[in-house]
């Protein structure tokens, strides 16, 4: 009988996590620097890569350059992600070039139809930004890889392109099973507007989580400047006790109206990101692991430059519910 490498090629440290029920940092984290691992962990990390036959990871190509295109300007959290990449890519010889790329939520046609490609480009990692069928395909040539980070409806178009993204889904499933706890019914979800239905973002999947256990509410927030009236519009409706952000700025802004607004009964304020914001403001919020999604992305990307992974679908983090005063 042939071994199981032949049959399948050289086991990734993506199968050591999933079999040992670990992230892809702690089995390198147990292999490479054992020391910062409790002994139970590293002996299920060690356990899987033996029964598996991990071998470890190839040496990294260096002198590569990877594009990274997302909303930087709009949405600050990927900031936090292109921390996460340009961490692992100084420990790899790799050279990062940023793109900005404009709003998805604010485009009419937020498809993006061309890759930032230019002249010794080794692969790209494009953040909340879909892909349309032409922007991976060339009437000649293929193009450089490509890793999706944050692109939730990505595999339907592009299922050869590897894909990381967090639970928004199982994120707003955390608030709503939080807040149902507490008695609330009914809770206002504010938003920026999506003004094309040709993709399914982030804040979707998170109302789709929240609708299973309470009732939602969409608000559109076209811009900071609309936030008071929007919330008090929310808050006309008698039976709405809570209110959702679709990120942390935004719970920021809601957080300031509410600080400032008379009412007759008291309304919990839950936001998402888990950012600094939330933290100082005593904001309720979901944290995403954004450094860990980069440094997975970066990783990944460099795998695919190297020839591996070829058929690797989307790799899921988990998010957490962080509580704090503002929905006690």
């Amino acid at each position: 009988m042939a071994k199981r490498g032949a049959d399948r090629g050289r086991v990734t440290i993506y199968e050591v996590a999933k079999a040992a029920g670990v992230s892809i940092s702690t089995v390198s984290m147990a292999i490479n620097r054992p020391h910062k691992v409790n002994e139970v962990t590293r002996q299920n990390v060690i356990d899987a890569a033996v029964r598996l036959g991990y071998r470890g990871q190839t040496q990294m190509p260096t002198g590569k350059r990877i594009a990274v295109a997302a909303p930087f300007s709009t949405y600050p959290s990927y900031y936090t992600r292109l921390t996460g990449i340009l961490t692992f890519a100084s420990t790899a010889g790799v050279d990062i070039v940023v793109h900005d790329l404009p709003s998805t939520a604010g485009a009419e046609a937020p498809i993006l139809e061309a890759l930032p490609v230019r002249a010794g480009i080794d692969g790209i990692i494009v953040m909340g930004a879909p892909l349309s069928r032409e922007a991976t395909e060339t009437a000649s040539l293929p193009g450089p890889p490509v890793v999706l980070v944050d692109v939730p409806d990505s595999r339907a178009v592009h299922p050869d392109i590897p894909t990381v993204l967090i639970d928004d889904r199982h994120g707003g499933e955390l608030i709503g099973r939080h807040l149902a706890s507490a008695g609330h019914r009914r809770i206002a979800f504010v938003h920026e507007p999506q003004r094309s239905a040709d993709y399914v973002s982030a804040g979707m999947l998170r109302a789709e989580g929240l609708s299973r256990h309470v009732e939602v509410v969409a608000h559109e927030v076209p811009d900071p400047t609309a936030a008071a009236t929007r919330i008090a519009a929310a808050l006309e409706d008698p039976l709405v006790t809570a209110i959702v952000a679709n990120h942390d700025h935004l719970a920021a802004e809601i957080h300031t109206v509410l600080a400032a607004s008379s009412r007759d009964r008291p309304i919990a304020l839950v936001g998402y990101d888990g950012s600094t914001t939330s933290e100082s403001l005593g904001i309720t919020s979901v944290w995403q692991p954004f450094e860990e999604s980069g440094r997975v992305a970066m990783r990944l990307i460099l795998d695919v430059v190297n020839g591996e992974h070829a058929h690797l679908g989307s790799l899921t983090l988990t998010p957490r519910l962080v509580v704090r005063a503002s929905s006690a």
